[in-house]
């Protein structure tokens, strides 16, 4: 995933990672600037709000305009470094931020009180599910009706403004009401850096008569955050990686397959650099798939149980060890459970742990430092990948459709394989398009995008504008299907290049 910091080159962190933290290092989102001094008039929230958006990497956000929010919408449009992407209602807003957020690294968007909130709470929770930094601003009752028994419209008539608060609790990993101008920039602060920090989205509820208003301690250009690095425990990680390489080495045939996590722990890099040093067959869950290259010569394909692709499965479950990188093991992703797996066999390492077999638990280590000091200590094995060469058969050519003759999937795809190229991506609707989507072999900087974890049907539709809007470069191919899992399956295939779009 190609994600970056900052709308300016000079604004990129090191490691062009979101929210990604140097070991030893404290990151700035963007190289220190002398704090300059804002004209008292325009030392308002709505400013403020805007322009720490475009300091970490926001320049489009995704809105549906409401009387809640209409004063806070015009301060945000009237940030040159950011564009208004109006949208038809709150849940596509909320898809879109979410598309943008997979490409960019973090997104946002802004709905009105409670009737735009609970609509946009199922993007949000998708996005949760996903590990995606995302900014949710809600415009929010009047300050001064706090406290009062008053019944406020777009609500459902009971004089209770926290319910929707309540509802964002369970999804977001901050929340903050913002119905004072004293504590207000502590609170946008802290709620945008959490947001990086956790990877997760936030809520922000801003009083819609306080975003013009000016007050000191908007009075300064704000300054660049400088998030304080995640590390891991030393001591911890050199055990952690002893252990695997005990174990690994000892093996015959091993094999690493990598999920969905790769993103959230920012480890993808790390993961081919263990492939590249040890030889192993290299495998993907098919919630990650995009995550890995499937360009690598090692790659053998998406690992999905009983209906992985073809031979991929003989490889791994006949693997005497398999590390698995940042498994997320649901009904899905294991075909009901079905997994030929054993645990004995097992290295699974997730963002912050490492669990070898049935044997220990390494807590405090991060992914990305396990995986590169692991490739230093692996004896090269390339065993499993040989045996794969041995059975592998190349799949066939379907027939070509005759004239007049109904349209088969696999010519379809056979036609939407030979587009794809560095410069495309795709995005796979729930359902029907999953499946066939995960047979596509995608080449080196294709990106790939799905909702496998919450599957929400219609979220390609909302993420599809999002993310071509954050490249709009990339030429981005959206595959819409039925979402019922019925045998027949009703293509729809949307091509976006930049703003123009055509279906």
């Amino acid at each position: 995933m190609d994600t970056k910091i900052g709308a300016l080159d000079v604004c990129k962190p090191a490691s062009n990672e979101v929210g990604s933290l140097p070991n030893g290092t404290a990151m700035a989102i963007q190289n220190s600037v002398p704090s300059t001094v804002i004209n008292s008039s325009e030392a308002t929230l709505g400013r403020h709000l805007a322009r720490r958006l475009v300091q970490i990497g926001v320049t489009d956000v995704f809105t549906v305009p409401g009387d809640f929010n209409l004063t806070l919408l015009d301060h945000l449009i009237a940030e040159p470094g950011l564009t208004n992407i109006g949208c038809c209602n709150e849940l596509n807003a909320g898809y879109a931020a979410d598309g943008y957020a997979r490409s960019r690294g973090v997104g946002a968007c802004v709905v009105t009180f409670t009737v735009g909130g609970l609509s946009v709470l199922n993007a949000i929770a998708g996005a949760y599910s996903e590990n995606l930094p995302l900014i949710c601003i809600v415009g929010g009752p009047n300050s001064n009706d706090y406290g009062t028994s008053r019944i406020l419209h777009h609500t459902i008539g009971l004089p209770d403004f926290s319910q929707e608060l309540r509802c964002f609790q369970t999804v977001t990993c901050y929340q903050a009401v913002v119905n004072n101008l004293e504590d207000a920039h502590e609170s946008i602060d802290t709620a945008i850096s959490t947001a990086l920090k956790e990877s997760k989205p936030v809520y922000i509820s801003i009083s819609c008569n306080l975003a013009g208003i000016p007050h000191p301690t908007f009075s300064r250009e704000p300054v660049p955050f400088s998030l304080s690095p995640r590390l891991s425990n030393q001591w911890g990680l050199e055990a952690a990686v002893e252990a695997a390489a005990e174990f690994l080495n000892k093996a015959v045939k091993p094999v690493m397959v990598g999920g969905p996590k790769l993103r959230v722990a920012h480890a993808g890099d790390a993961f081919v650099e263990l492939a590249d040093a040890s030889g192993y067959a290299l495998a993907v869950m098919p919630s990650a798939k995009g995550l890995v290259p499937e360009h690598h010569p090692h790659f053998i394909g998406t690992y999905w149980g009983a209906v992985s692709t073809a031979f991929c499965a003989e490889i791994v479950e006949s693997a005497d060890a398999y590390l698995f990188a940042g498994p997320i093991f649901n009904d899905y992703s294991s075909v009901g459970y079905s997994l030929l797996l054993k645990k004995e066999k097992a290295i699974i390492v997730q963002p912050d742990r490492v669990t070898i077999a049935n044997g220990p638990s390494f807590g405090c280590v991060l992914m990305k430092d396990f995986l590169r000091a692991l490739a230093k200590k692996l004896n090269h094995n390339n065993t499993a990948h040989e045996n794969y060469r041995r059975i592998f058969v190349p799949d066939g050519h379907p027939l070509k459709c005759a004239p007049r003759e109904p349209l088969r999937v696999n010519v379809l795809f056979q036609h939407v394989q030979k587009m794809l190229s560095s410069e495309t991506a795709v995005i796979a609707e729930t359902g029907d398009s999953w499946f066939n989507c995960q047979k596509l072999r995608l080449p080196a900087g294709c990106g790939y995008e799905f909702q496998m974890q919450y599957g929400s049907i219609g979220w390609s539709v909302g993420a599809t504008l999002g993310y071509a809007q954050a490249v709009p470069e990339k030429r981005v191919l959206a595959f819409i299907g039925d979402g019922s899992f019925q045998v027949h399956f009703i293509p729809f295939l949307i091509l976006i290049k930049a703003k123009h779009i055509s279906t």
